[in-house]
């Protein structure tokens, strides 16, 4: 029988966690992604019920019960607990479906069991393909140079750069490439995407263990190079230097290159002007914020893909209201769809309204550099941005520069390496401690609380 030895424990973790959220001001949120009911344990094993699949998918894909493991782990110092679910109802969206035609069912199922099965590579992402990119004027260009380049890697195009801001489908778009590309050629062709801050890190574990060798026959090698995240590579002369050589190899033998950046190569600091020139002279596609139109096929696209339905005016609402990127207009899509699994009957614009308030009237900080963000903690603080990110240790100095690499980890995608690069070349451990510090003060600190979340505000304000 089902032991119940957890049952305390687990409430004891979600009350803290739920304490975490309410103090951030995100106690929607917890009420949404911590939909989780402790049904019984057994052999460190923790059985929940939540209220559909899908919900229980997000959670995981947000990382949420891993923060419930991680709680119940400090409480219990248990080192192999686990949380399994059950789904106790199926999902609200087939109560939207009932005004379909079985003849429409039939034939969404029907297309459903005859899309295209896509050869899986282990490093990509079998979803991010052409067939679930929707292309619109923001992208059009670069979505139909994408498909060229992969009809004939090595041949077009060669190197292309996509670039823009966080979430417009820079990703999307390369590894796309990368995935028709092998479902085409097979394992014959030898395709590599990864990260630059990976390929950083790999390089340098080479020279530490004198693999180098090893290194460059694995890169030089290639028939598709596929890099992430380039402007990472600033402030990297070493890792630079090793790029420039396996570029030039890959180009001598009309191996296909693609890199994404998130701005244009020749803005791109501390960065080596034979690289820059390299890529610049291939081609390179800027990827901008989509229109209501593009928006809307987005929404409409996902939803597809989800076997869900929304509302009609739902997904009006949602796509006139987030213009940033295809990442929060997902987000506010999925939350919607959370909340309909949730209450269990048809969402209506009133409900919509209620539950994405906080999103709309918060704008996205999907684009916002770091630079704005020391410009703008520099003048809240009366220093210069020179001082935020220079070496100076006292107070004056040391407290809104950790504020500010807070916020950057807070409202950016910005890695800690990367927060660390644009902050005087720091240290990724000082960039996470500095986090932590500001994290713990401001959750006893009621005033250093309320003034950082003020400067979220201004610096999210300042890109309108």
């Amino acid at each position: 029988m089902p032991d119940n030895n957890y049952r305390e424990i687990w409430q004891e973790a979600m009350n803290q966690i739920h304490e975490e959220y309410t103090a951030s001001q995100q106690e929607s949120e917890f009420n949404l992604w911590f939909n989780m009911q402790y049904e019984y344990d057994s052999n460190n094993t923790i059985t929940v019920s939540t209220p559909s699949e899908f919900l229980w998918q997000t959670m995981l894909k947000k990382g949420n019960v891993d923060k419930v493991i991680k709680k119940i782990k400090s409480l219990t110092e248990q080192k192999n607990i686990q949380i399994e679910h059950i789904a106790k109802n199926t999902t609200i969206a087939t109560q939207y479906s009932d005004d379909l035609s079985q003849e429409q069912h039939k034939q969404q199922k029907e297309n459903t069991q005859n899309q295209k099965q896509y050869k899986k590579h282990h490093q990509l992402r079998d979803d991010f393909n052409f067939d679930t990119f929707v292309s619109g004027d923001n992208n059009s260009f670069a979505y139909n140079a994408a498909i060229a380049v992969a009809k004939e890697p090595g041949k077009k195009f060669n190197p292309i750069l996509l670039y823009g801001g966080v979430g417009l489908g820079k990703t999307h778009l390369m590894q796309a490439i990368g995935n028709y590309i092998y479902e085409k050629r097979g394992e014959r062709y030898k395709i590599c995407y990864t990260s630059a801050e990976a390929f950083t890190n790999e390089f340098m574990a080479s020279l530490s263990t004198k693999t180098t060798d090893k290194f460059k026959s694995k890169y030089r090698n290639l028939n598709v190079l596929l890099i992430d995240d380039i402007h990472f590579l600033q402030n990297k002369p070493s890792t630079q230097d090793e790029l420039f050589y396996t570029f030039n190899e890959l180009r001598d033998k009309n191996s296909q290159m693609v890199f994404t950046c998130d701005r244009p190569v020749t803005e791109l600091k501390s960065f080596a002007d034979r690289i820059q020139s390299r890529i610049s002279n291939g081609l390179c596609l800027d990827l901008q914020p989509p229109n209501y139109e593009t928006r809307r096929a987005i929404l409409s696209k996902k939803l597809e893909l989800l076997k869900q339905t929304l509302p009609d005016d739902v997904l009006d609402y949602i796509a006139k209201n987030i213009e940033t990127n295809v990442r929060d207009l997902e987000s506010a899509l999925t939350k919607m769809i959370g909340y309909a699994e949730l209450i269990q009957k048809p969402l209506t614009i009133e409900i919509a309204q209620e539950q994405l308030r906080d999103i709309f009237s918060n704008p996205s900080a999907g684009n916002i550099s770091i630079e704005t963000i020391q410009k703008i903690i520099a003048e809240e603080y009366n220093i210069s941005v020179s001082e935020i990110k220079g070496k100076k240790r006292e107070t004056k100095y040391t407290t809104p520069r950790q504020i500010a690499m807070y916020i950057a980890r807070e409202i950016t995608e910005y890695s800690f390496t990367e927060i660390g690069s644009e902050f005087g070349n720091r240290d990724h451990s000082t960039v996470i401690h500095s986090c932590d510090k500001i994290a713990q003060q401001a959750k006893i600190d009621s005033i250093l609380n309320a003034r950082v979340q003020l400067l979220i505000k201004e610096i999210k304000d300042y890109k309108k």
